[in-house]
């Protein structure tokens, strides 16, 4: 169940190691985890190290101990699932169709709102820095370097919201959407068939046109959504 650690890895690993286990499902939600002394064993770690580790992953939502029946698996109901590194294991076992039509309804929800926020209030110095970001995005050779810079626009996009909850909102979503970029990308014929919508986008927040923004952010989803979906299909 549970391979072998080196000795070199401490709670952290622990943590990791476990929490990707129980999100992709391999320790399912109700099964119970071996005791203490067998599971450091088993791991290559201290008990006290293995201790720190369960109780950063029960805060996480992810375990519960009882004295009766020990330590378990918690349904995913309970997790924090906007837990950065919730949110990283279960990109790395993922995206299932289920979870990118969830990243998708999270996109529906905030970014629309985000461009026209971002319309009414950017700076002159935060529209430098969304157009820094397209025009990274129009000078990309690879899929590596459109996704790091799609990232940067949406990033830039939320900051010149100047809406602070929305920029840790957008901090602590960042890998699950990199994920998604990613799978856009790369399910197109061309990896930059988005371009034109961000640069729609661009351009509504350069004019300060808070509803051409949003429309323009909407297209811009529901195209994605389009492609990963046709995509879908065919596989």
């Amino acid at each position: 169940m549970v391979k072998p650690m080196a000795v070199r890895s401490l709670h952290n690993q622990v943590i990791h190691e476990l929490g990707r286990l129980i999100v992709s499902g391999e320790l399912a939600p109700g099964e119970g985890l071996p005791r203490e002394e067998l599971l450091a064993e088993r791991m290559n770690v201290s008990r006290t190290a293995l201790r720190e580790a369960m109780k950063v992953l029960s805060a996480k939502g992810l375990i519960e101990s009882r004295q009766k029946t020990g330590t378990r698996v918690r349904d995913t109901i309970y997790w924090n699932q906007l837990d950065a590194d919730v949110l990283a294991w279960r990109c790395a076992s993922m995206p299932t169709e289920d979870f990118v039509e969830k990243l998708v309804e999270m996109r529906e929800i905030i970014e629309p709102a985000a461009a026209a926020a971002a319309a009414r209030r950017r700076t002159a110095e935060q529209l430098e820095t969304l157009a820094t970001a397209y025009e990274a995005m129009a000078a990309s050779a690879n899929l590596d370097a459109w996704t790091e810079a799609d990232l940067a626009f949406h990033e830039a996009m939320l900051h010149a919201t100047n809406n602070e909850l929305m920029v840790s909102l957008f901090s602590v979503v960042e890998t699950a959407l990199g994920t998604y970029f990613v799978l856009s990308a790369r399910t197109a014929s061309n990896f930059k068939y988005s371009l034109p919508h961000h640069k729609k986008v661009l351009d509504a927040i350069r004019r300060r046109q808070p509803e051409v923004a949003r429309q323009a952010m909407v297209k811009m989803v529901s195209d994605s959504r389009s492609n990963i979906r046709r995509h879908s299909k065919k596989a």
